[in-house]
């Protein structure tokens, strides 16, 4: 089978391991031809090129195919993703994120690929947009649904907002989780010592985590806010971010000028073979994003053995349940963000059990190996359905 994989940039963040691992796993297990189309991976947020370079993944760069909406350089890029597809003539095109999801698919219909993926990581529109702008992403969405025989939702999440969006029937939907290496995250706690010793964490500190670029809708704002009455209460809690972005100096700042400067520590951008490390460092995993289609940060975690709490957009109810695997509260509830932080630095054995129930779930559902061998039949059936023969 020839696959082709389509994603606007290859920078540190979920959608892109998600594609990485995909590829990867298509030429290793199935024997598959693969090539990763994909455009500038520039920007703090870092890339996973030199990974995919280094594992022998075929890559093709296009230099017009980029996340901001420009019509002529969409126009360019356009011609550069068909042109590249028609070259490689693949069976499948799978493509992920919106200006890729547009233009790939797109180019793929027109060329007549036998089947067309989507994989729907997160939503372009939100309620943060203005309308004009919500409207505009939406009627993109629908047209580019069109252009597709299969659409895949990260999270059940993700359907129930594109289909309540008018984007595409449900019946045009299936899910299939984002997939991760677990074996890393299930022996995290072997670093444990070594990574808190590294990062000046006593014994007795109760840290709080977060993996995210420092962005906007990211959330951090309301963890910093949270902090104050955190460390009031429990005053063993420290807070460690993980990532990097622009709004690094505004956090700092933020931070300072709340006097927490000694309860937090920001480790900037690490690779994701890091991960493992700077979760076993930590003993609860917070992830206040306003909007992510399932952030993989949240499965890390709990594969880690560490309880979550997380606000309740998207995906996130899929993995931690209250008072089960952690606490899911509403979005922007900086009193409820406190309540649970609180009532988790001050429980050890509370947190060793929602982390353990968290852990149990996540081993069988997460392994990238499970969301390979789904997508591929997926592949399959598609092209069965469109009448092409499978080599």
């Amino acid at each position: 089978m020839r696959v082709a994989h389509v994603i606007t940039r290859m920078i540190i963040g979920g959608a892109q391991e998600n594609t990485l691992y995909n590829c990867l796993d298509l030429i290793r297990d199935f024997g598959d031809d693969v090539l990763l189309i994909t455009g500038p991976s520039e920007g703090p947020e870092g890339n996973l090129l030199e990974q995919a370079h280094a594992q022998g993944l075929p890559v093709q760069t296009l230099p017009n195919l980029r996340r901001n909406i420009h019509p002529w350089t969409d126009w360019k890029g356009y011609h550069e993703v068909k042109q590249a597809i028609r070259d490689f003539q693949p069976d499948v095109v799978h493509t992920h994120s919106a200006k890729a999801g547009m233009l790939g698919r797109r180019g793929a219909m027109a060329l007549k690929v036998p089947a067309v993926i989507h994989t729907v990581h997160g939503a372009p529109f939100h309620p943060y947009q203005s309308s004009v702008a919500r409207r505009f992403f939406i009627a993109c969405e629908r047209y580019a649904s069109s252009q597709c025989h299969q659409l895949v939702s990260v999270a059940d999440a993700m359907t129930d907002l594109l289909v309540e969006a008018k984007v595409a029937p449900r019946e045009k939907f299936l899910t299939v989780y984002s997939g991760m290496e677990v074996e890393p995250f299930l022996e995290s706690g072997m670093l444990r010592e070594a990574a808190r010793a590294e990062l000046g964490i006593r014994p007795d500190d109760v840290v709080i985590g977060k993996i995210a670029r420092l962005f906007h809708l990211k959330g951090h704002e309301y963890v910093i806010e949270a902090a104050r009455d955190v460390v009031a209460q429990c005053p063993q809690a420290k807070f460690l971010f993980v990532g990097d972005g622009i709004l690094r100096d505004k956090y700092e700042e933020s931070i300072r000028e709340a006097g927490l400067t000694d309860h937090f520590i920001l480790v900037g951008l690490v690779p994701p073979k890091e991960i493992p490390k700077y979760i076993s460092a930590m003993d609860v995993l917070v992830h206040s994003s306003l909007r992510e289609g399932l952030a993989r940060a949240l499965p890390q975690a709990l594969l880690s053995g560490k309880p979550a709490v997380s606000f309740d957009i998207d995906g996130a109810r899929e993995v931690v349940s209250t008072m089960e695997t952690g606490f899911l509260i509403p979005p922007d509830n900086v009193p409820q963000l406190k309540s649970a932080l609180v009532q988790l630095c001050s429980d050890p054995e509370l947190r060793e059990k929602l982390g353990k129930e968290g852990q149990r779930r996540c081993s069988q559902v997460f392994p990238h190996q499970v969301m390979t061998r789904r997508l591929r039949e997926i592949y399959t059936e598609v092209l069965l359905r469109n009448g092409h023969e499978i080599a």
